[in-house]
């Protein structure tokens, strides 16, 4: 009976970690690499799409706009003039093959798990949030995002005013 039992356990325990060992994406998961890569996927032509070279290229252009999240992505594939290191052929080849982003991810995942704990922040729903409950740093980072300063503001309802007035040239009201 002794050695029935771990006969019986230690398969159980292996696919318990089949999951984590496989691979296979949560949901959720990799949300910046899926997104990053389907976006960038739709943007090559036919004769691109089957060349390697001519993906990594693209890829390269494509990142240089890009900011926050988006452009951390690009940086650990090596898709940005400032990375250490370059994993853009291990992007670039499935992408050739005609494989889908969330697999191409998951294939990323496996050499840098940092490319998958990247994720999007929460947007900030402007018809429902009470500005003054927010924090300053909040404030700024909502300005910042749009690309803009808040010179003079030294207090709270400096930050406000400022981001009231630039609503409606940022924020798209719903009829």
């Amino acid at each position: 009976m002794r050695t029935f039992l771990p006969a019986i356990i230690l398969p159980l325990v292996f696919l318990s970690w089949a999951p984590e060992v496989f691979g296979s994406l949560k949901k959720g998961e990799c949300e910046v690499c899926i997104s990053v890569l389907d976006r960038f996927k739709a943007t090559l032509s036919k004769e691109q799409l089957g060349d390697q070279q001519a993906i990594e290229k693209q890829f390269v252009k494509f990142c240089k706009p890009l900011k926050l999240k988006e452009n951390r992505f690009c940086y650990y594939l090596g898709g940005t003039a400032d990375a250490a290191t370059g994993i853009l052929g291990e992007m670039a080849k499935p992408l050739s093959w005609g494989m889908p982003g969330e697999k191409v991810c998951e294939k990323l995942k496996k050499m840098d798990k940092q490319i998958c704990e990247l994720t999007y922040e929460k947007q900030i729903d402007f018809s429902t949030v009470d500005l003054k409950k927010l924090k300053v740093k909040e404030l700024k980072k909502i300005l910042g995002d749009w690309d803009e300063v808040c010179d003079g503001c030294l207090e709270k309802s400096d930050f406000i005013k400022r981001i009231e007035d630039l609503k409606p040239k940022y924020v798209r009201s719903e009829l």
